[in-house]
């Protein structure tokens, strides 16, 4: 699902966390909403395993470039481990 809602750069300015939060939250109900939409009456399924997997990719990819790299850095960022991390690039081909 390769969703142009979610490219979209309408985050508020840096250093507002909770706002930058709320504008997420509105981009995935929005994405969420077009899903929905396009399935014209279809039942989804495993959608939660869709939902995750469209998101983590990315997130991984950026947070590990914004961390310059530096794999320990964005582990951290992410709240989880590094070995964790590691296992998650690898399943994504990273």
């Amino acid at each position: 699902m390769n969703n142009p809602v979610l490219s979209a750069t309408i985050l508020p300015a840096r250093g507002n966390i909770p706002e930058q939060s709320a504008c997420l939250n509105d981009l995935v109900e929005r994405a969420l909403d077009d899903y929905f939409n396009h399935l014209d009456g279809a039942m989804p399924h495993d959608l939660h395993q869709l939902a995750i997997s469209q998101v983590e990719r990315p997130l991984l990819s950026k947070t590990l470039h914004y961390a310059g790299g530096n794999q320990t850095k964005a582990a951290k960022m992410l709240g989880i481990s590094r070995a964790t991390l590691r296992k998650k690039l690898e399943s994504y081909g990273f």
